[in-house]
């Protein structure tokens, strides 16, 4: 259903270096970059977007859940992101409340951005 997502930051250095790290062991990656904006994703796609936010705008505020094609590599997104700046908000684990195989990690970005990986895979 969605083409692509945008994020809106005051700290846009900080930001890039934060998502490079934590998609990696999600097989994403930085695609295109503007300077004042950049899109992540695989090659060719770029579905993620994380750019300047101009004038008074404020700083995104969303929860977004990416998909991981291990539960090693939603334990990997997870070290990678507290080692780049993120903080806890509910380590890698199993949540049956949603389905019996749902393994997520879920951390707070540096802008606040609620940001879960999930592997919905039985294993």
């Amino acid at each position: 259903m969605l083409d692509h997502i945008g994020l809106r930051t005051r700290q846009l250095k900080e930001m890039f270096a934060f998502y490079e790290a934590v998609l990696a062991p999600l097989g994403f990656s930085k695609q295109k970059d503007f300077g004042v904006a950049a899109g992540f994703g695989k090659t060719g796609a770029h579905p993620l977007w994380i750019g300047q936010a101009e004038g008074d705008a404020a700083a995104s505020s969303v929860h977004l859940a990416l998909t991981a094609d291990s539960r090693s590599a939603v334990d990997d997104f997870y070290k990678a992101a507290l080692a780049n700046g993120g903080s806890d908000n509910g380590p890698p684990g199993l949540r049956p409340q949603y389905h019996e195989s749902y393994y997520g990690a879920f951390v707070i970005d540096p802008d606040g951005n609620n940001l879960e990986a999930v592997c919905h895979k039985a294993q």
